[in-house]
């Protein structure tokens, strides 16, 4: 779903870009509904039909025992796994377009009785000036290539306003991985924001005393950008929360879609990378 933010950054980076491909990849949506509000010119909550429909008999009151016995015993699963094992235990019964009810009854349900959330404070983000990236290791997850177990990080990359992100496969952390890691992240991303922040990566960033900030490599690799480099506080890992977050929420995402998808085990490291990527996209 297109938020009014993500309207109001496509309608800032069209005026700059003019190219709505750009404009629509860094605002993190598709082409077709870019070109859609740039002709409307309005944002998505001043196009919302008013609700004048009856609304429907709950389609889950049956077993919504059930589905609340779910989320309890695992606060990882996602409505559409629940869903799926809903069609699978009574066959017939729920059509996916049902899908969507199930997720705004979850939703709510978090939202009133489910766990209690991390307490933070929220950083302000401008558009096109802040990226952040990090490796995090994919190993719990069991991944096989030919039934050999596959051992690898990913190099992560996210814009901190608009969250559009991107990754690739690596096997360390070292400063190859990182460079070819940045580098198709900004060719995919078409453009290059202000600056880059890591944590406190050896390969990139030197120990504290150091005269110089960064790792000569690293320098001459943001100076060939144009990007401006920035580090979390030696104190202070939490500062790339950003790119922390989005570790967790896709690396869930791998995991109920591996669930889904019924095996771990790929043919090759490019269909492997492959079902990664749409991960990533969607």
């Amino acid at each position: 779903m297109v938020t009014d933010k993500q309207v109001r950054y496509l309608m800032q980076r069209h005026q700059k870009e003019r190219r709505i491909s750009v404009a629509a990849v860094q605002s993190g949506m598709d082409e077709k509904t870019a070109r859609k509000y740039i002709k409307l010119g309005k944002l998505p909550s001043e196009v919302k039909k008013p609700h004048n429909w009856r609304t429907r008999e709950d389609p889950f009151s049956d077993v919504w025992e059930e589905v609340c016995g779910y989320l309890e015993d695992n606060h990882g699963l996602e409505a559409k796994t629940i869903f799926e094992g809903l069609q699978r235990r009574y066959p017939g019964r729920y059509s996916d377009g049902q899908l969507r009810t199930l997720q705004r009854k979850i939703k709510q349900w978090r939202a009133l009785e489910g766990p209690g959330k991390e307490v933070y404070f929220p950083q302000e983000h401008k558009p096109g000036v802040l990226s952040e990236s990090d490796f995090t290791s994919m190993n719990s997850l069991g991944v096989t290539i030919g039934g050999i177990p596959f051992p690898h990080l990913l190099y992560h990359f996210v814009l901190t306003y608009s969250n559009w992100e991107t990754g690739s496969i690596c096997f360390s952390e070292s400063f190859e991985s990182l460079s070819e890691g940045l580098q198709n992240a900004l060719w995919e991303l078409g453009g290059v924001p202000h600056s880059h922040q890591t944590d406190r990566l050896t390969t990139a960033v030197h120990k504290t005393g150091n005269p110089e900030e960064f790792t000569q490599r690293y320098k001459a690799l943001l100076n060939h950008y144009g990007l401006t480099g920035k580090k979390t506080n030696a104190s202070s890992p939490h500062e790339n929360g950003d790119i922390e977050q989005r570790h967790h929420r896709f690396k869930r995402a791998v995991e109920q879609s591996l669930m889904l998808r019924g095996s771990r085990d790929f043919n090759s490291r490019e269909e492997y990378n492959s079902f990664l990527q749409k991960l990533l996209l969607s």
